[in-house]
């Protein structure tokens, strides 16, 4: 009878823990899907226009992706704060957070926005030495360059929505703004209802204006659903210097790897972008599926950190312990069975999107090899983040740094750029770290070590939870 309890129990708190999981996962990852749907329709359209139109705007995201490196660290610290302070039910500190954090990623945004707008041919030729992609580039990122402050500051906001369990607001904005994306497009790219056909511009127009109603859906159904912190704008400029010391020194280490990180995928990227058109053609594509599988796998992402990051601020550190072991058996799991999914259609949605001959069979090879590598790299992803949310932002980031420039940088720069092997080998380069680093991370998960909250409620219980996780442990070694 003991026995049969205990099995009880376990699966009363797997059900537990999967309901939670699914409550803040699918809104999130349906969202991030709409996202990178409205991508890949762009990508369609856009390959009515040729390969070179398609890489060309596969070059510009790429500087979209440096931007995120950007601010994406400011973010990671401010849901650090606001998943705590959401399961430690303090609103103020809470608003504050958020208020510092938007003031610092809109920063970023206006100076990535600049660049875009006002030097586009610097930017192109970072990436490529391809002259007819640096034009086409051009004539999109000047238009495009203006929707950065939108997207970012819609970033924010989803950031606060999804750590306090609003997640449904996020998704029924990504709605509107993908509706609004895809039928902009049309009209815009291919001129219809009287306009003239804009072709690349048009593209550009149609993100401007989905990031518009994105930003004015997310605030409109924040207060009709009263938000109780969304419109609270005088709280979110009220810092305290303690506070804001507190978030910068969390901030710090993200910001350092997100920082490094871009700059190493920036060069991993300039490498890329110089090899034939046909593989640059393919490459793009494959960031539309790679983008899928990490739009997907986001919401597991987000679920973990609010998941373990609420609880660890509300002082419960062995439900959040308990919680991090169970996302390492689902994620992997999941993201596997998506993408072997995903290869069952490859053929077609590489068709469509315009590659043929050298082309689609390079990018066929690029999705192959990725469906086994995003399963080891997303539960190295997943493992960071939840690290970020108990409050440890500096183990992960040492590790990604390390490797990368330790690791994958010379394989790369020495393949691509010395040996020049066929393309698939210098693309592999890319990931070599992966296998290595998973088992460091898989080691200091279930250390615990990692759970460093910031609340006094975490604060209050973390030393009983230390000291019981060193008595198991020394209990399991005795035996």
């Amino acid at each position: 009878m003991p026995a049969l309890s205990l099995n009880s129990q376990s699966r009363a708190d797997w059900k537990e823990f999967l309901k939670a999981l699914a409550a803040i996962a699918v809104p999130v990852a349906l969202q991030n899907l709409l996202t990178t749907t409205a991508s890949m329709v762009d990508t369609i359209m856009l390959a009515t226009l040729g390969e070179n139109t398609v890489g060309a705007v596969g070059l510009c995201a790429q500087f979209t992706s440096l931007m995120f490196s950007g601010y994406w660290g400011f973010v990671g610290g401010g849901m650090l704060f606001m998943s705590q302070y959401w399961g430690a039910k303090n609103g103020r500190n809470l608003c504050a957070s958020y208020g510092m954090m938007q003031v610092c990623i809109m920063t970023v945004s206006l100076l990535a926005s600049f660049f875009a707008v006002a030097a586009p041919g610097a930017v192109m030729r970072l990436y490529t030495d391809k002259e007819v992609l640096w034009e086409i580039g051009v004539e999109y990122l000047r238009i495009v360059g203006f929707s950065y402050p939108l997207t970012v500051f819609a970033m924010g906001m989803s950031a606060m929505l999804r750590s306090t369990e609003r997640v449904k607001i996020p998704l029924v904005a990504s709605i509107a703004s993908l509706t609004t994306n895809l039928a902009a497009n049309y009209v815009l790219i291919f001129g219809k209802l009287g306009l003239p056909a804009m072709g690349v511009r048009g593209a550009a127009v149609a993100t401007l204006l989905a990031g518009f109603v994105n930003v004015l859906t997310l605030l409109i159904l924040g207060r009709a659903q009263r938000h109780p912190y969304l419109w609270r704008f005088r709280e979110h400029f009220r810092w305290t210097k303690a506070l804001f010391g507190q978030y910068m020194v969390k901030c710090f280490p993200i910001l350092c790897n997100e920082a490094l990180i871009g700059v190493g995928n920036m060069v991993i990227n300039i490498i890329l972008g110089r090899q034939s058109t046909q593989a640059i053609a393919a490459l793009a594509v494959f960031r539309t599926f790679e983008g899928f599988v990490i739009a997907f796998f986001s919401g597991f992402t987000n679920a973990a950190s609010i998941l373990v990051g609420k609880e660890v601020g509300a002082g419960n550190h062995e439900l959040a312990f308990r919680r991090a072991k169970r996302m390492l058996l689902v994620t992997p799991l999941t993201v596997l069975c998506g993408c072997l999914l995903f290869l069952c259609f490859h053929s077609p949605i590489l068709h469509a999107m315009s590659l043929q001959g050298d082309s689609f069979r390079i990018g066929r090879s690029l999705l192959i090899s990725f469906t086994f590598i995003a399963t080891v790299r997303m539960t190295n992803w997943i493992q960071n983040d939840m690290f970020r949310s108990a409050g440890d932002p500096v183990f992960g980031t040492v590790m990604e740094i390390v490797f990368m420039y330790a690791m994958v940088l010379p394989a790369l720069c020495l393949s691509g750029l010395v040996i020049k092997p066929p393309f698939l080998f210098v693309f592999l380069c890319a990931y070599i770290d992966e296998p290595v680093r998973i088992c460091i991370m898989l080691r200091h998960t279930f250390s615990g070590k990692w759970i460093k909250p910031v609340t006094e409620e975490g604060l209050a219980t973390i030393a009983a939870f230390r000291e019981a996780h060193g008595v198991r442990l020394c209990e399991k070694q005795a035996k």
